[in-house]
């Protein structure tokens, strides 16, 4: 699809550090594999004239700018990606949204739920322009999770009671690791809680297609200090955080996430349990979900291996052959494959902002339940 104008779709990526990387490889990527509307990379963004110039000329762009309100206003921009950190989600989405710009944001969507609802607010305005909005969680497309998904709507779990969700990293367990935008509540919103646990519930309630109706939860700070540009700096976001989800279906999903969790690079493990049968899946093995089938005789039950690489999973038939295993950038390629299609047909792409809002209160009710010596905060009713 092209736009009014006959020309292709011309993208804008804010931000070029280590998800404006992986954006551009899949913006780079995507119509090499994937039928998609004819677009251009036209510019990438970033506060430093220099070092953003240069990532433009790596990742394909075709020009660079420090100035992210200008480029959203240009005419020759129609899509907004934006990979800024989280206190600059809300400004530009909604900027972006009112100059007629479809819009995709990293998540978590925004640092508070304030911020959020006001996403939503302008998202739900332009989407009655024809304009599209998405939030970014790439997890939903990785081929194995997606694979679950259809598993348990095809009802081969039956009724889901419980659900296990873990997302370990181990990148501050060293106390001398140095400040960054990442450990400060002004820049980042929240610690481990927001950078990967927005990933966790995302995948409770898509997998489920469900909604945490209730949290108790527990945030903490291990290493409350860390070494700043002019010494000694406070941490003021959490390391890790704990929370047991009700779910609206009657599941219930224990969620853990730490980024002090020495040996865990990157592993993200769910395990749900069905009175017909269970599903496994960890990221650090992730072209591979263990499913259990419950219905069969005892003595044949356990935990088989499906290596999610044949022609006939989610998104496989566009790479390689059967047994050729996808990495952790795919996913992106899938977003943004997921995303151009939708305006191409004019379909409001999934998850909305609406469902990015839902995260973000389920991660507010974690931090008031823990600081309510974990009591049991009801969440309002979903909007989409």
């Amino acid at each position: 699809m092209q736009d009014r104008d006959g020309r292709p779709l011309g993208v804008a990526a804010i931000g070029y550090a280590f998800m404006g990387k992986a954006h551009s490889h899949a913006w780079r990527n995507v119509a090499s594999y994937f039928d998609v509307p004819p677009f251009e990379q036209r510019v990438l963004v970033g506060r430093d004239a220099g070092q953003v110039a240069a990532a433009a000329a790596r990742y394909g762009w075709a020009e660079s700018s420090t100035d992210w309100r200008q480029v959203v206003q240009r005419d020759d921009i129609d899509i907004v990606d934006i990979c800024a950190p989280g206190y600059l989600h809300a400004e530009i989405a909604i900027a972006a949204l009112a100059a007629g710009k479809h819009v995709l944001v990293e998540k978590p969507l925004a640092n508070t739920v304030a911020e959020a609802e006001a996403m939503v607010e302008a998202a739900q305005a332009a989407r009655a322009r024809g304009v599209h909005s998405m939030v970014g969680f790439n997890y939903r497309r990785i081929p194995a999770l997606t694979l679950a998904r259809d598993l348990i709507a095809e009802g081969r779990l039956g009724t889901v009671r419980q659900v296990r969700a873990a997302y370990l990293q181990d990148w501050l367990t060293d106390a001398e690791q140095p400040m960054s935008w990442r450990l400060r509540a002004e820049t980042a919103g929240s610690g481990a809680l927001g950078d990967t646990a927005s990933h966790a519930i995302d995948q409770i309630q898509y997998l489920l297609n469900d909604r945490v109706r209730s949290v108790s939860g527990r945030v903490h700070t291990f290493v409350t200090e860390r070494p700043g540009p002019c010494g000694p700096e406070t941490v003021t976001v959490d390391d890790a955080a704990w929370a047991t989800l009700d779910l609206t279906s009657g599941t219930i999903a224990s969620l853990e996430v730490s980024r002090v969790a020495l040996g865990r690079k990157n592993g993200l493990s769910i395990e749900i349990y069905g009175d017909r049968g269970s599903l496994l899946f960890d990221l650090e093995t992730m072209n591979e979900l263990r499913f259990l089938d419950g219905t069969v005789p005892a003595r044949e039950q356990g935990f088989r291996r499906i290596l999610v690489t044949e022609p006939e999973h989610p998104y496989l038939s566009a790479w390689w052959p059967q047994g050729h295993v996808l990495g952790w950038e795919h996913s992106f390629v899938h977003e943004i494959a997921d995303f151009l299609g939708a305006i191409g047909a004019n379909r409001a792409p999934v998850p909305t902002f609406e469902t990015g809002l839902q995260v973000q209160r389920v991660l507010h009710s974690i931090v008031t339940s823990s600081a309510q010596s974990q009591a049991t905060i009801l969440l309002p009713p979903a909007l989409d």
